[in-house]
């Protein structure tokens, strides 16, 4: 008995390429997104209240404590013991309007309402800057920075309250940095891009526990690609004025 025959039909896929090449298409699909498309991380300074340190809360991050640090971005978790290494790019004080925290928005109400808002405001018995409508004005220091690591990463620091003396202080620090013109061999002043600075966290306690930053200058940046990233962040900040980098979310 002859056993018949059985042709099997391959179907050829039209057009179809010989290997996935993603070098060739590079950025396609991306064309319309610019800067104030993405989403800069904040550098949050974790603490005792904060959500992310709350195991039955749906923003709790596992292995989350007060004193870390923490991208809101990329949800990456830092040591506040052992600290990271930044350097600063740009800075910028800030009026945001806040709905009072009670209300736990999570955003404010104005990103910056500019320093002559201030006129509008008056004390409240916790000393807060309190306009008519019951929103508090929160004079913020906002450091834009490179997290200097295996991955180099942008972020925003955003200081209030208290830790107002501790971006002063850097300021100061980052303002005595000087260089010396080999040309004229007169000392002018570094680039804020040119220093790496250690971040801590440390504990603060009063009628309440808290966290706050520790900030010190560690060395001069010496790797090429990591300098020219931190000057093209400043640049393209000043060029903005940070516009659209400011829109903070809560600390809580």
């Amino acid at each position: 008995m002859q056993q018949a025959t059985r042709d099997v039909t391959v179907k050829k896929e039209g057009n179809l390429p010989a290997k996935i090449d993603f070098i060739s298409d590079a950025g396609a699909g991306l064309e319309n997104i610019d800067k104030a498309d993405l989403a800069l991380p904040f550098l949050k300074l974790l603490q005792t209240g904060s959500d992310e340190t709350k195991k039955k809360h749906a923003n709790y991050v596992e292995g989350a404590e007060a004193g870390m640090f923490y991208n809101t971005v990329t949800k990456k978790l830092y040591s506040g013991e052992k600290g990271i290494e930044i350097i600063p790019c740009f800075y910028k004080l800030t009026y945001p309007e806040w709905a009072p925290f009670e209300r736990k928005e999570g955003r404010p109400v104005s990103p910056d309402r500019g320093p002559e808002i201030l006129a509008k405001t008056k004390k409240n018995d916790k000393g807060k800057d309190v306009l008519e409508n019951g929103n508090e004005i929160i004079k913020t220091a906002n450091h834009f920075v490179i997290i200097n690591g295996d991955k180099p990463e942008k972020a925003l620091m955003a200081m209030k309250s208290t830790q107002l003396k501790v971006s002063r202080n850097w300021n100061s620090l980052m303002q005595d940095q000087i260089e010396t013109d080999p040309k004229t061999n007169k000392n002018v002043p570094a680039p804020m891009f040119s220093r790496v600075y250690k971040l801590n966290s440390v504990e603060n306690s009063g009628s309440f526990t808290w966290h706050g930053y520790k900030v010190s200058l560690l060395r001069k940046v010496d790797n090429a690609p990591i300098y020219q990233m931190a000057k093209e962040f400043h640049n393209s900040l000043k060029k903005s004025n940070a516009a659209s980098n400011t829109k903070e979310e809560s600390n809580y």
